[in-house]
């Protein structure tokens, strides 16, 4: 049986069909975002070399990962950032609390984090007594509204200017309405300035994590991920522990693929290379720079060969973009961290495929996917690999809630359909009926109602294969 609280994909994704100005936000972005990455990679040749290179790249890293997060570690260490292992969010957030409380911090300014999304750590903070504010543009609109990322790099893409305009006259003091895109960033940048001057610790993301350097990388185009580690005085960054490459060198490939996959862009405005705290005569930069490493069923990911290929993961959103599954619905529909495709593979694996159910089968297998991904996950492969741990218990696996997503009416018809098909003249019978009466049972009939809901009823052929060979002539079946 499910999970008791298995979150239904399939019912907010319907909701989501409904509502045509999402639907418009989507694909106009979407589209925008295709023709852009497609213009940065004219030659398919060189598209898949570095696609070779990059893939290469991390699954070295992540084939030696124990040994490289200790190199990691100890280089860190060398440069003056203190680091901290979480194997949960919970002990992720109750790290970053600690180090806040250490310093007396009251404010917390925020450069995009996919990692603090998934601690849940602003509603954790808040609950504390500590501000956490968002200050990439995108978060920012959409912690405006309380809401949710619908991207993993552009979070407030399912609003238009509209929707925006709207949004910050009603909530941020004197704002006045307007449509201007120039009017409404100078209203966010007014706010954000002074919360960078006035915070007392910043908070960023990692792209990349260098083992031989202890350098952590940050990519970034609006300069807010330059503002909250260097302006206050504590910065903490906080990363999965899959972001850890060998070599410097390892990164400028990476970097290459990743802006062009995601936005298009040949390079980013801003490249950031954290590599400690502020030194002695340097006037800028915090005092402090931790590197809290988070697990959080990673480990469990890592132990298997085939599912390991999630974490090779950069981050760009390109499956995302390409998805038609994503396109009409957004990212909310999801109500996962994670939208997309890289999401169906990675949330159910974090959470358990009883629990997502309805996520991995949330997908036409059409491949998309997988050939767009720039470190070439096998998207759709893994995709067939959890439905079928989500039914079955008979492999040696540690996917998390396998076997939990099998029903009783599944079961019942796959016993059914393995127990006509075991017996020749059963399934001659049983074709025959379907061949001539199929047409005549109705939609909504149990075990086809969930298929018919969204597409047409199938209709049987008029003969059966078999009975069309006869016909023919053919000696043998």
């Amino acid at each position: 049986m499910h999970a008791e609280n298995e979150v239904h994909f399939r019912d907010a994704a319907a909701k989501a069909l409904l509502d045509p100005q999402l639907r418009a936000n989507f694909r106009r972005a979407m589209d925008g975002l295709i023709t852009k990455r497609k213009a940065q990679f004219p030659d398919p040749r060189d598209l898949q070399d570095l696609r070779d290179l990059s893939t290469a790249i991390r699954s070295r890293s992540l084939l030696c990962l124990p040994e490289l997060l200790e190199q990691l570690e100890a280089s860190c260490a060398r440069n003056g950032i203190k680091v901290h292992w979480a194997e949960t969010c919970e002990q992720a957030n109750q790290l970053i609390l600690g180090i806040l409380q250490a310093k007396g911090a009251k404010t917390l300014v925020k450069g995009k984090s996919m990692v603090s999304e998934e601690m849940h750590l602003n509603a954790f903070l808040e609950s504390k007594g500590i501000e956490a504010l968002e200050s990439d543009l995108g978060e920012y609109i959409i912690q405006l509204d309380g809401e949710t990322p619908s991207h993993i790099i552009m979070p407030a893409i399912h609003k238009n200017k509209d929707q925006i305009a709207r949004q910050f006259s009603q909530k941020i003091k004197d704002a006045k309405y307007t449509e201007d895109v120039d009017e409404l960033t100078a209203m966010a940048r007014k706010v954000l300035r002074q919360k960078f001057l006035d915070a007392d610790a910043g908070l960023s993301g990692v792209n990349f994590a260098v083992a031989e350097t202890g350098t952590l990388c940050l990519v970034e185009n609006e300069g807010n991920g330059r503002m909250s580690t260097h302006v206050p005085p504590l910065h903490i960054a906080v990363m999965g522990l899959e972001k850890v490459v060998a070599r410097l060198e390892d990164v400028a490939p990476l970097y290459a693929i990743l802006t062009r996959s995601a936005t298009g862009q040949a390079v980013s405005t801003y490249f950031n290379l954290i590599t400690g705290p502020r030194g002695a005569g340097e006037k800028d930069g915090p005092q402090e720079v931790h590197l809290v490493i988070l697990d959080n069923g990673r480990s469990r990911i890592y132990a298997d060969p085939q599912l390991r290929a999630t974490l090779r993961c950069i981050r760009c959103g390109a499956c995302m973009n390409h998805c038609p599954v994503y396109t009409r619905v957004g990212g909310h529909a999801y109500e996962a961290i994670y939208p997309g495709p890289i999401g169906k593979i990675l949330t159910p694996q974090m959470e358990g495929v009883g629990v997502r159910h309805d996520l991995i089968h949330g997908s036409s297998l059409c491949g998309a996917c997988g050939e767009v991904c720039p470190v070439e996950i096998p998207i759709p492969e893994i995709l067939v690999r959890l439905r079928r741990e989500a039914t079955h218990d008979d492999m040696a696996s540690t996917v998390a809630g396998k076997a939990t997503g099998r029903t009783a009416t599944e079961d019942w018809a796959w016993r059914l359909w393995a127990g006509v098909t075991k017996r020749p003249a059963l399934y001659r019978v049983a074709t025959w009926f379907a061949t001539r009466f199929g047409k005549a049972l109705p939609a909504n009939a149990p075990l086809i109602k969930n298929w018919t809901q969204s597409r047409t009823k199938p209709v049987p052929a008029r003969r059966s294969l078999s009975e069309r060979m006869r016909a023919e002539g053919a000696s043998h079946e």
